[in-house]
């Protein structure tokens, strides 16, 4: 397969399903890993997709519909995620009450937390599972276990909730726009965040700079009333937000 046929069928993967895997890429077009990487670079440089971590996300802005798996989530700009996670876990005190919400980006986080004397609360079953392990006293919220994402979604979930006041929340997304807001595919996972986000007292995001500018379905949060934990900012206009905060 000539080159510019092998960039034709990748972009066409690449823009079905926003995220891809360098492996995935590898099997689909039946060819060499480094083949592949020498060709996202390529379309990196062009603009066509945004070249990540062990594969690669459209370039778009478009409107994203579904959940990518959290398996594959989890293997997708993890150097950004670790970068932001540390960060985002420096930020926990001894007397916080905290809210971990469901997501690849927490969970990277989740492994810098240190802080023993808080108390924490999450919707995700795997989250409760690594905080057990690390000692923290952790409580899991109720409801319906959502396959694709592994987060307790649901009525329940969100009823749950109300009982709660969190000192400090941390969150993921999908995408972070400046005029959407905060937003997700999944209307039920879109109020459980929209809940746990207004039990907090101090709410914050975590997004690598590939979320900056993506809009999903659904909206949970105003742009604005979460400060934004990201890396270096690809698109410069959103310097003048004073709730972002580059790592």
């Amino acid at each position: 397969m000539l080159a510019e046929e092998r960039f034709r069928e990748i972009l066409k993967i690449v823009n079905e399903k926003k995220t891809v895997t360098v492996q995935e890429l590898t099997a689909l077009l039946e060819t060499s890993e480094s083949t592949i990487r020498r060709d996202l670079t390529t379309l990196h440089q062009r603009g066509a997709l945004i070249k990540v971590h062990g594969g690669a996300a459209a370039a778009e802005s478009e409107t994203m519909t579904r959940d990518a798996d959290l398996s594959l989530r989890s293997t997708l700009n993890k150097e950004e995620k670790a970068v932001i996670g540390k960060y985002a876990a420096g930020l926990i005190r001894e007397e916080d009450f905290i809210y971990l919400d469901a997501g690849s980006s927490v969970d990277v986080m989740i492994d810098y937390i240190t802080e023993t004397g808080a108390l924490y609360v999450t919707n995700a079953v795997s989250h409760a599972q690594k905080l057990l392990k690390k000692g923290m006293r952790v409580f899991l919220i109720g409801g319906e276990l959502k396959a694709v994402t592994e987060a307790i979604v649901g009525a329940e979930a969100v009823e749950g909730l109300k009982k709660y006041h969190f000192t400090k929340g941390f969150f993921g997304t999908n995408g972070a726009d400046a005029v959407s807001g905060y937003t997700t595919p999944d209307i039920t996972e879109a109020l459980v965040k929209e809940k746990a986000m207004q039990q907090c007292r101090k709410c914050y995001v975590l997004a690598d700079a590939s979320k900056i500018s993506q809009i999903s379905s659904v909206t949970f949060a105003d742009f604005q009333s979460a400060q934004l934990i990201t890396t270096k900012l690809q698109d410069v206009t959103y310097r003048k937000y004073a709730n972002i905060m580059e790592v």
